[in-house]
């Protein structure tokens, strides 16, 4: 791999910073300095450091971002706020996406990569990568109500939805797990059973829990243990 390349790919610099860094004799490869943007280095057997400071290459990148109200998942959305506007510019350079969409005001657990392959694998239908919701019902939910929930309904769009687990902590609260995420999905359901969801929280993605430490609008990169559950161990 390029150097100038290594350096940009972490996120902390651009190309153009990488390779005036380089020029400036501030990196070093395996202990000797270099002076060529385009020289190679093997991110696996050699170490690059600027400055003395080991640099680090991740093929992809993971973030865990404690999603707050009001945010599109999206990259870019004219006249909305983005989710991607809470990271730090060094993760902005990075090209980070959403992995999958909460809506505008459901808050909770959403994943940002750049890991495109991962990425559609986990959305695909056929994967049925489960998710855990926290709700709060308008009115309380009754026991046929939640079976006839759990079994599937057809929602106003025309789909029928997919078997889901509910698991209420009182009559107008609890957790829905489902392997499905159509648009709107779970006001909709609630709909069905002339209910209305009054607020929703992401607390389970693909097995991976919402960190408690995360503050609305926090984040943090996934452990290596979470990037093994999500990608299955591949990467």
């Amino acid at each position: 791999m390029r150097l100038d390349r290594l350096l940009s790919s972490t996120g902390r610099w651009s190309r153009k910073e990488a390779s005036a860094l380089i020029r400036r004799g501030e990196v070093t490869i395996d202990g000797k300095v270099e002076k060529d943007p385009a020289a190679k280095v093997d991110e696996v057997s050699q170490t690059a450091a600027v400055a003395g400071e080991p640099v680090i290459y991740r093929k992809f990148v993971y973030v865990m971002l404690n999603k707050p109200e009001g945010f599109v998942s999206s990259t870019d959305e004219p006249g909305e706020r983005v989710v991607t506007e809470l990271l730090s510019k060094d993760y902005e350079r990075l090209s980070l996406f959403p992995c999958g969409r909460l809506d505008k005001n459901t808050t909770g657990l959403l994943i940002l990569t750049n890991d495109g392959q991962t990425a559609h694998r986990l959305l695909s239908p056929k994967h049925h990568a489960e998710k855990t919701y926290r709700y709060t019902l308008k009115y309380p939910l009754g026991e046929n109500e939640r079976l006839e929930l759990e079994a599937g309904v057809d929602l106003e769009t025309g789909v029928h939805t997919l078997p889901c687990r509910i698991m209420p902590d009182s009559p107008t609260s609890g957790a829905i797990t489902l392997t499905e995420g159509k648009f709107h999905q779970i006001k909709l359901m609630a709909k069905s059973v002339r209910n209305a969801i009054t607020s929703l929280e992401r607390v389970s993605f693909a097995g991976i829990g919402l960190d408690p430490a995360l503050a609305r609008g926090e984040y943090r990169e996934l452990t290596n243990e979470e990037i093994r559950l999500l990608t299955g161990g591949d990467n």
